[in-house]
């Protein structure tokens, strides 16, 4: 008899009733992701002068949090992740710092697909999921 953990879960690819975050979560999680960075860049730079402290802040957030543990801090408090499309797995700090530099570009953000991956995260093969807190991301 096959137990609950027992099953294989689908992944983000394949799970055809897989649903995405609402846009207003994932606005709500950049948003604190950029009050934070800002916070951040006033230890080293004046991010009302130059607006280039708070940029490097949120590339460097998204390759060390979202590489390692799959959620900046913005989206633990909305309860998101940003994790493999293929696997549902950590896309680890590389593509991680990636997402971040196009993230930081805004366009490819802005242009999405029916399940809401911007090109951002179709370059480094990436997904927002809902947060499950019972179940952890597993290492690619």
């Amino acid at each position: 008899m096959a137990t609950q953990d027992d099953r294989i879960t689908p992944t983000p690819a394949t799970d055809p009733a897989f649903v995405p975050p609402s846009l207003a979560r994932r606005f709500g999680a950049l948003v604190i992701d950029w009050v934070l960075c800002l916070l951040v860049a006033n230890f080293f730079g004046d991010p009302v002068r130059d607006g280039w402290p708070p940029v490097l802040v949120l590339i460097g957030v998204y390759g060390f949090f979202v590489g390692l543990f799959a959620q900046t801090p913005g989206m633990f408090v909305t309860r998101l992740r940003c994790v493999a499309y293929a696997d549902g797995g950590r896309i680890g700090v590389i593509r991680g710092l990636l997402r971040g530099v196009l993230v930081s570009l805004v366009i490819p953000v802005l242009i999405m697909d029916g399940r809401r991956r911007g090109w951002h995260d179709r370059a480094v093969g990436s997904v927002i999921v809902p947060a499950d807190p019972t179940r952890p991301v597993v290492s690619s």
